[in-house]
């Protein structure tokens, strides 16, 4: 005990109890200063007393944690106990008095109210399919093809030719354009033009196959659509086709425009439809794939075979095709 170095006595107006004082010196005597009895009392803790403490304290650590969370956690109920109790004490219950020629009334069950649109939604949001979505897709920038051992560039462009002439008109036959914006109108979504118009030069650069020579893209009668958004849901598309026809006054009361049949045969994976007035193909993911319809969607094809304001049929003509366009 001779070699112990006691700390620094704290001076004697400080009246804090339980303060510690420690010197910088390693900790061998611990100075307690208390007051007892308006005293105040000196006594000092050797080393070995303080680890014994400190073993107790981490051997007990855990117990008294537990222990006071226990205490925490009774008052916490013991205080939700006495709120309930005063609770109840101020709750009044009052009768209710009724007449006797009161009565309830009847509880209507909810009708379902349809969401109104988003303005992306709306009719008036997606554009109108004009004539100007027929337009030649050519391009004099596209690199030439080798065709039957020739050479075959393509054209420059609708913006540097028109589209086909129809009774004194340039555009395309308007029961197609009717029909696109039916199904915007519907659907809610927009309807992608792939090929229109197409120039006896651009149709031959899109499909050299000896069926496209006569196809009725020449001569604005046809044209190959998908909906964005309904890609692969085309036999939904062409069931709105239909109910066009349904709804329209002109052939509600005629059967040859109302009543779609199928086509046979068809060279398509699915059947083809038609009434007097068009002509309905769908075209897999597989088939139909030429310049123009290079997308990886099934896609629609639309034909007119009949044109109400002429009344006549409305088929493909090397004249019409190759002189009926104006040219830039």
């Amino acid at each position: 005990m001779n070699n112990l170095t006691y700390a620094k006595s704290p001076k004697i107006d400080d009246q804090k109890w339980g303060r510690i004082t420690l010197d910088t010196i390693p900790f061998s005597i611990v100075d307690f200063r208390l007051i007892w009895r308006g005293k105040i009392v000196h006594f000092t803790v050797s080393q070995s007393l303080c680890s014994l403490c400190a073993l107790l304290c981490s051997i007990h650590k855990r117990r008294i944690i537990c222990l006071i969370l226990l205490g925490l956690a009774g008052c916490s109920r013991l205080e939700e106990s006495e709120k309930e109790k005063i609770r109840q004490d101020h709750c009044k219950t009052e009768p209710i008095y009724r007449k006797h020629n009161e009565f309830s009334y009847v509880l209507i069950a909810p009708e379902h109210t349809p969401r109104s649109l988003y303005p992306w939604e709306a009719e008036s949001y997606l554009p109108r399919m004009t004539r100007e979505y027929f337009r030649c897709r050519g391009n004099p920038a596209n690199p030439p093809k080798i065709i039957d051992g020739a050479s075959l560039s393509d054209c420059e462009g609708g913006s540097h030719h028109g589209l086909p002439v129809l009774q004194g008109r340039e555009g395309v036959y308007p029961v197609l354009l009717d029909l696109l914006n039916y199904i915007q109108k519907k659907t809610g979504k927009r309807v992608i033009v792939t090929c229109g118009h197409r120039c006896p030069t651009h149709n031959a650069y899109s499909d050299a196959s000896k069926e496209a020579r006569t196809s009725k893209h020449q001569i604005g009668a046809e044209v190959d659509f998908y909906v964005q958004g309904m890609e692969e849901c085309p036999l939904e598309v062409v069931g709105l086709l239909m109910q066009y026809y349904r709804e329209m006054p002109l052939s509600q009361t005629d059967p040859a425009y109302r009543d779609f049949k199928r086509y046979e045969p068809s060279n398509t994976a699915s059947q083809s439809w038609m009434n007097k007035e068009i002509f309905i193909k769908i075209l897999q993911k597989s088939e139909g794939r030429d310049f123009d319809n290079r997308h990886p969607y099934p896609y629609i094809s639309l034909q007119v075979r009949f044109c109400r304001d002429t009344k006549a049929r409305v088929v493909y003509e090397w004249a019409k095709a190759h002189q009926g366009y104006p040219r830039g």
